[in-house]
């Protein structure tokens, strides 16, 4: 009779095992399968364009209609035009502030037209080309005016002289 009941203890003893490896393999399962599901943890990563150049809020950043023209024009087609102010930028495009005959200047993206037979063909650093169409040559450059080193640089203070 002892050792039936020895043989009966290994048998419950074999079973509890068995069935906590099976409850703790289920655990272990369901967690993992809890974890690879995350309930929108991740973030979406959104990009938004940089706005498009305002063509007036151009012209007053580089003092559109703050330039004073003479009247008097001379015959060559350079002397119709003078160049205010130019803003090359790559992602938005590039603009020339022009003023055309006198009237105060505007800003002109490259490719618009100027006056009826020219274009603003190109932008550089500091000037800008006109030309009949964006394809043709250029037939008009227009330059700023040179900057003087004394109207670039601060005026220095005076010092209040002892009496």
């Amino acid at each position: 009779m002892k050792t039936a009941l020895l043989s009966l203890w290994w048998l419950r003893i074999a079973t509890f095992l068995l069935a906590a490896l099976a409850a703790a393999s289920a655990t272990y399962w369901v967690l993992k399968w809890q974890a690879t599901v995350p309930a929108s943890l991740t973030a979406a990563v959104v990009y938004t364009a940089p706005p498009a150049a305002d063509p007036q809020v151009v012209a007053r950043l580089l003092g559109g209609g703050q330039t004073s023209v003479s009247a008097k024009l001379v015959d060559s087609a350079a002397s119709h035009f003078k160049l205010s102010g130019v803003l090359a930028n790559r992602a938005s495009g590039s603009y020339a502030l022009i003023s055309v005959d006198g009237k105060p200047a505007k800003p002109y993206r490259v490719g618009a037209h100027v006056n009826d037979e020219l274009v603003l063909h190109s932008v550089a650093p500091r000037s800008a080309s006109l030309a009949t169409s964006l394809d043709a040559p250029v037939s008009v450059t227009l330059e700023l005016p040179k900057l003087s080193q004394a109207s670039s640089l601060p005026s220095p203070a005076k010092k209040p002289t002892e009496e």
